[in-house]
């Protein structure tokens, strides 16, 4: 691999203006068709196999058009003090709000007047109306929310406070401001890595171009395969990072090439033939991390994973052969003047060591106390994860300051907490001889649970499919709630054997329940699948079981401390001020398999761009104690760049509103700290050090049985080492660069 990566390196540098403007063209094309396509439509979240996605989909079938899964609001009204909602003047509002609304979007299904709904409150003071839509949230459109928006505006001046509720107004968050902040932090991290603006640059510029081809792609094919407006979001976090990253350790190796006096086109070739082996290695556990998300079966999450891994797809191309025809162009302006500077001055034998091969012969004096201290802080911080409860953060979770979190704390006050997640339960009498009594003894069999109030059962046309509206004493996300809904299905059992009637329950609530088993289920099974494959794969990569599996460990341990960082901070409240944290409560359901795919994958990129440049040493003779110094002396102030501008990048988020969004910045800015500064820069060359040769030992079987890939570039290292005067030499060495 490393020959045939050389000899692209040589060519894309010699042609670089054929290969730029393919890539221009590329860009324009993806522009272009993203222009023209028709727009994205949300696709409706779906989770196959679940019992509250069988009600939703029995309740389309028995009641066509009702959209039993689209969007809900409700617009919340509380009366000024000494005043009751029913007073004549409020209540005129209020139903003229009614009419507003009714006529306000044609995607509205129905609007219920609290008057008639009985939706006001025992001591008159709240009331609110019930809107019902015929899409989901995601599909709402912007006309639709400002109609809801303006629809209570009115009121307000009448005195009454009115706030806004439900799902209706949720909308995927813009993740533009924290991109722009991680591409400034980036650029000035960057520079001073560098300590060229040409340098600093060429990787910026080349990840935002394979960003610009993958998420106008994805925009372009949006409506053909049914990919949602969501799906970019992902895709544009992933490809800037591993963009970024990519081309940095091509730069790095390239002037590292050039400072040891190779001419300009060689240098590129033997960036390219080393450090872009690692880069398609790295990219192919990244790849793996993402496709993997199929494993959750959820239709939302593996499009996000295949479109993203498409995006990293696109970075490795542009890092081998982009990246490299940039380097032509830059000239000897990717060297800046310090840069010159310090490689004539780590030539002479008076050389001060740079500051990683000062820690890596730290590490070297004290491998055990390193590995110790590493390994137990990460275990210490990983205690609370024990305590982890997966979940969907409702309305309850939003900062006190938006429209969502007064009146989901106005329907708290005026009708109890669980007001504001009701159930629906399902029951489908079809194969009952008496379907009426069934539901009745459904609505019994709840009452009996202890609930807040069961509203009876209300059956279709046809008189086969009843629903119930239950609502629990507490708020949506507790896990008293969750109690409810295993209880509600434990009983539907009992009536089934009894009656031939089935119960389902469903609702948002009851959805978002089974959405975070489902997560739950299936995190194990991804971890095994991803970091499985990833074993195997950087087997292949360092012809060495202990490395692989020393990386696998580690990346579990850095992952397992982070997750008790976020459930100190989001579910225990620890340092909650600090991070805007306003309400505690279960961690977000899709967090966990979120981080690991994307923290993995960086994790991998770290690994193998440092431990390769070590095995590369290593196979070149030096010995294991030098490898390792030799590996952080090219390695870490690259690694430590890439680290600090993800961290950068992902950090941005944390300032969101949203407290999903937060979450998950914060989630993924401490694992990569735990990954690149404790596990990869500390925990990995202890252990590298205390194993020695073993680190790199391989049965002899199985040595035969794998490819040699020659990532380090072993034999592309013989074939480029011609001695003056050997038979074959100079032609030999002519034949190799030629393409």
């Amino acid at each position: 691999m490393a020959t045939f990566l050389y000899k692209l390196g040589r060519l894309t540098f010699r042609r670089r203006r054929f290969v730029a403007l393919i890539w221009v063209a590329l860009l324009a094309v993806a522009g272009i068709g993203a222009a023209t396509a028709p727009a994205a439509t949300s696709s409706s979240f779906s989770i196959p196999g679940t019992e509250a996605q069988r009600a939703f989909d029995l309740l389309e079938q028995r009641n066509p058009g009702t959209s039993a899964d689209g969007a809900t609001a409700r617009v919340v009204f509380k009366a000024p003090e000494g005043e009751k909602v029913t007073d004549p003047a409020n209540k005129s509002e209020i139903t003229g709000i009614v009419k507003e609304l009714q006529s306000g979007s044609k995607q509205i299904a129905s609007v219920a007047d609290p008057f008639e709904a009985q939706a006001v409150s025992q001591n008159g003071s709240t009331a609110y109306i019930s809107v019902s839509y015929q899409v989901s949230s995601m599909e709402l459109t912007d006309a639709s929310r400002d109609s809801l928006e303006d629809a209570g505006k009115d009121a307000q001046k009448s005195g009454m406070k009115v706030e806004i509720g439900g799902d209706a107004l949720q909308v995927m968050p813009h993740t533009g401001t924290a991109e722009v902040i991680g591409v400034v932090i980036a650029a000035i991290v960057l520079v001073i890595t560098f300590g060229s603006l040409v340098a600093a640059g060429l990787p910026l510029v080349t990840a935002l171009v394979g960003v610009g081809i993958g998420v106008s792609t994805i925009t372009a094919l949006a409506s053909v395969l049914d990919l949602g407006s969501t799906t970019s979001i992902l895709a544009m976090m992933i490809g800037l990072a591993v963009g970024i990253d990519y081309a940095l350790f091509i730069v790095s190796r390239y002037r590292a090439e050039l400072a040891e006096g190779r001419e300009r086109e060689e240098a590129a070739g033997r960036a390219v033939g080393t450090a872009g082996s690692a880069v398609v290695f790295a990219g192919l556990t990244v790849v793996i991390a993402l496709v993997g998300l199929a494993v959750v079966n959820i239709p939302m999450l593996t499009k996000m994973g295949f479109a993203a891994a498409g995006t990293v797809a696109i970075a490795v191309l542009i890092a081998l052969t982009l990246v490299p025809a940039a380097l032509g162009f830059a000239g000897k302006r990717v060297m800046g003047r310090k840069a010159r500077k310090a490689a004539e001055a780590e030539k002479s034998p008076e050389a001060k060591p740079n500051m990683g091969t000062r820690w890596a012969r730290f590490v070297l004096r004290k491998p055990v106390w390193v590995m110790l201290v590493g390994v137990l802080g990460l275990g210490i911080i990983a205690v609370p994860a024990a305590s982890l409860e997966m979940g969907l953060p409702d309305d309850g979770a939003q900062p006190k300051s938006t429209t969502q979190r007064q009146a989901y704390d106005m329907l708290s006050d005026g009708f109890g907490p669980g007001f504001n997640g009701p159930l629906l339960v399902v029951v489908d009498t079809k194969n009952s001889s008496d379907g009426k009594a069934a539901a009745d003894r459904v609505s019994e069999e709840i009452e009996a649970i202890g609930v807040g109030a069961v509203i009876p059962p209300a059956f279709n046309k046809a008189g086969d499919t009843a629903t119930i509206t239950v609502i629990p004493k507490d708020r949506p996300s507790s896990h008293a709630t969750e109690e409810v809904v295993h209880s509600i299905r434990d009983a539907g059992a009992d009536v089934k054997s009894d009656t031939g009637a089935e119960v389902l329950v469903t609702g948002a609530t009851a959805m978002n329940i089974d959405f975070s088993q489902k997560m739950n289920d299936a995190l194990l099974p991804y971890l095994a699948l991803v970091v499985g494959l990833a074993f195997l794969l950087l087997m292949l990569v360092f012809r060495s079981i202990l490395v692989p599996l020393k990386a696998a460990l580690g990346f579990l341990l850095s992952v397992v401390a982070a997750l008790g960082a976020v459930v100190a901070v989001f579910q225990w409240g620890w340092l909650g001020s600090i991070f805007g944290v306003e309400q505690t409560g279960p961690i977000m359901s899709m967090m966990p398999i979120f981080m690991v795919g994307v923290v993995f994958g960086l994790a991998m990129d770290y690994e193998v761009f440092l431990v390769t440049r070590m095995r590369e040493a290593y196979v070149h003779g030096e010995s294991p104690g030098q490898a390792i110094v030799t590996g952080f002396k090219h390695g870490a102030r690259v690694v430590t760049a890439a680290a600090v501008i993800m961290m950068a990048v992902f950090s941005g988020f944390i300032g969101s509103s949203e407290q999903m969004i937060k979450m998950i910045g914060f989630s993924l800015a401490i694992a990569v700290f735990f990954d690149a500064f404790v596990v990869r820069m500390a925990i990995v060359p202890a252990v590298l050090a205390l194993l020695g040769k073993k680190a790199w030992w391989l049965p002899r079987w199985l040595d035969r049985a794998l490819p040699n890939v020659d990532v380090e570039g072993e034999k592309l290292q013989k074939q480029l080492t011609v001695e003056p005067g050997a038979e074959g030499g100079e032609s030999g060495e002519r034949e190799l660069v030629r393409v």
